[in-house]
């Protein structure tokens, strides 16, 4: 059985504002195993960002704040820890790439400099035992040129470059948990795919734990080994990558799937957009957040929130369709049914 590095139960994060409470993050529960790749996805302002930087206690307070609920990293409720504690364990057990490598990156500091903080930080080295680190790790990453370009600055790299340097300060302390937000979002399709085996091989290596933040599911496909889907600050379905996959059972997730070109598309079918915008978090829906953009909405869906069931041992989801009295519908995709 996998040994669990990361369990989250039942958080929820709001943001207080002029206008009232934001409730970006409903009651979310996953697990993350040692070694393996979680997605999470969905659509802008689903919640995933939010979720993972609560992970990392970055969240800003105010107006953010965890309201309820446990993170259970390594045996440690993180939420329990103090300010100076949860410094020790960010970079030195869990690292993060941040979505814009260009915004994150310091432009007054050389690369080498922004890597050998957080050696220096969390490691009893001297200055010049830290640099030779940090030149070992931008070669691991994969920069030309490594001990030249150290001495470069942020501005003087290409956007995957930079990328690359974002994951080479990420990994500088051998985290056991690498979280990705949305690490390849303003990279052209080459240099995404680039990332992805880079971070594949960096895990390979170090045995590293990821959860990945995105909404291309090409992304997913190509690093997963479980996805959560993400909607209205909830997780809807989860499951191993092929059950997501090719045996989805929300109407979410169906509508994330048809909305992406597929290689065994017939030439003249076309995408298919989901109608409707998400919810007004400032005032969640009682019933299923999905239920006003759903062509399969009963009357329950918008009076009840359905219970997350189960599908398979590792398969769940939270939709009323599922329910034994339900009318049966055809999935769009391979045109199955839900029994």
């Amino acid at each position: 059985m996998a040994e669990k590095l990361l369990e989250v139960n039942d958080l929820k994060v709001s943001f207080f504002t002029y206008a009232g409470e934001v409730q970006a993050v409903r009651g979310v529960s996953f697990h993350v195993n040692k070694g393996e790749t979680l997605a999470i996805v969905g659509e802008s302002g689903c919640g995933k960002s939010v979720t993972v930087h609560s992970l990392m206690r970055l969240i800003p307070s105010p107006p953010g704040k965890i309201k309820e609920g446990s993170i259970i990293f390594d045996g440690i409720d993180i939420i329990s820890l103090s300010e100076k504690q949860m410094n020790e364990v960010r970079g030195s057990k869990m690292g993060m790439i941040f979505q814009d490598p260009m915004t994150s990156l310091n432009p007054t500091m050389t690369i080498s400099q922004q890597i050998m903080e957080g050696i220096m930080r969390h490691k009893d080295v001297s200055k010049k035992e830290a640099f030779e680190e940090a030149i070992r790790i931008l070669e691991l990453v994969e920069i030309p040129n490594a001990r030249k370009r150290a001495n470069n600055y942020p501005h003087q790299f290409s956007g995957g470059m930079r990328q690359r340097v974002m994951i080479a300060i990420a990994i500088a302390c051998n985290p056991m948990l690498l979280i990705a937000d949305e690490p390849t979002t303003a990279l052209d399709v080459t240099i995404q795919a680039q990332i992805i085996d880079l971070m594949k091989a960096i895990q390979k290596k170090m045995n590293t734990s990821i959860i990945l933040i995105t909404h291309d599911l090409g992304v997913v496909a190509d690093i997963a080994d479980r996805v959560n889907v993400m909607y209205a600050g909830e997780i809807v379905e989860s499951g191993t990558l092929n059950e997501i996959f090719y045996d989805p059972y929300h109407p979410y997730t169906w509508g994330l799937l048809e909305s992406v070109p597929r290689l065994d598309m017939a030439e003249d079918k076309p995408l298919v957009p989901i109608p409707g915008t998400p919810p007004d978090l400032l005032d969640p829906p009682k019933g299923c957040p999905f239920a006003d953009r759903c062509k399969y909405a009963m009357v329950i869906c918008k009076e009840q929130h359905p219970e997350m069931t189960s599908c398979s041992k590792t398969h769940k989801v939270s939709c009323w369709l599922t329910h034994p009295d339900a009318p049966k519908v055809e999935r769009p995709l391979g045109g199955m049914k839900i029994e």
